[in-house]
Formats: C-alpha cells, sequence, structure tokens
C-alpha cells in the first residue's frame, strides 16, 4: 500500500509542475497575445491573466488534497471523516475550475474569432468538461465513502 502511495504521492508532485511552468511561462504571452489582438480593449489582457491565474488557485488546492488523501491511506485513516472532507474539497475544486474556465469561455471565444485555426476553444471546454468529470467522479467517491463509514459504524456497533 506504501509504494502505490509513493507513486501516486510522486505523480501528483509532478502534474503540478508542468501547471507551475504554464502559469509562469505560458500564461503571460496569451495574456500579451490578446492584448496585441483587441488593442482597444484595455482590459482584456488582464481578464485573460485573471481567469488563468484564478483556475490555478483551486487546481493546487486540489492537489494539496490529494496529497491529503494519499496521506489518511498511508495512516490506515482512509474510511474517516477526514477523507470525505478531502474528496468534499477536492468536487468543490474541479467545479470551481470549471466555473472560472467557463466565465473565461467568452474571452476564449473573443481570441479564437482573429486566429485562424480556432485553438483556444476547443481548450477551454476539454478543461471545462474534464474537470466536471472529476468532479463527478469525486463526488460518488464521496458517497461511497460515507456509505461504507457509516455500514462500518453499524458493524462496529452490531459487534
Amino acid at each position: 500500500m506504501i509504494r502505490g502511495t509513493l507513486f501516486l504521492k510522486i505523480a501528483d508532485i509532478l502534474m503540478g509542475i508542468p501547471v507551475l511552468a504554464i502559469c509562469v511561462f505560458l500564461v503571460p504571452r496569451i495574456g500579451n497575445y490578446a492584448g496585441e489582438l483587441y488593442p482597444h480593449l484595455a482590459y482584456m489582457k488582464a481578464l485573460v491573466l485573471i481567469d488563468m491565474y484564478a483556475a490555478a488557485i483551486p487546481f493546487y488546492f486540489a492537489l494539496y488534497q490529494v496529497l491529503k488523501l494519499l496521506r489518511y491511506m498511508d495512516k490506515n485513516q482512509a474510511f474517516s471523516e477526514l477523507s470525505v472532507t478531502a474528496l468534499k474539497n477536492i468536487k468543490y475544486c474541479a467545479f470551481a475550475i470549471s466555473a472560472v474556465y467557463l466565465l473565461g469561455v467568452p474571452l476564449y471565444y473573443l481570441m479564437s474569432k482573429k486566429i485562424d485555426p480556432p485553438s483556444f476553444m476547443p481548450m477551454s471546454l476539454i478543461i471545462i468538461f474534464s474537470s466536471l468529470v472529476i468532479a463527478v467522479f469525486a463526488a460518488v467517491l464521496q458517497r461511497l465513502l460515507q456509505e461504507a463509514i457509516h455500514m462500518k459504524s453499524e458493524n462496529d456497533l452490531t459487534i
């Protein structure tokens, strides 16, 4: 069990590194590009930057919650209310990422109108739908874990 959680912890950390690189190197370029596409809209660059950086905050909070969940598994506390809370936070973070990118769809639509292959719209839709899938999966896991905890407490009381 510890080897499996170690691999998942490493994978969790490795997922955060590319997003950090994107936030540091690519997001400012995308913001500058949006500003160049619409020079008469002075707020376009700022809105794109705010939208993309605002989505990174719940992403990293969700990664932290995954690390906490894996730590609970290492301590044999996987079937506890702490795990349910971590899954609930992951679910809320995934919904937040979807909401932030959904609010940014008009910006990405304006940007994709000026680009020959409209690449920003499909990318934002992929992020929206994939984070919704993660949110639904976390909600299902949260519900199953709550039922398992309830059944475990009933069995403990029976014996």
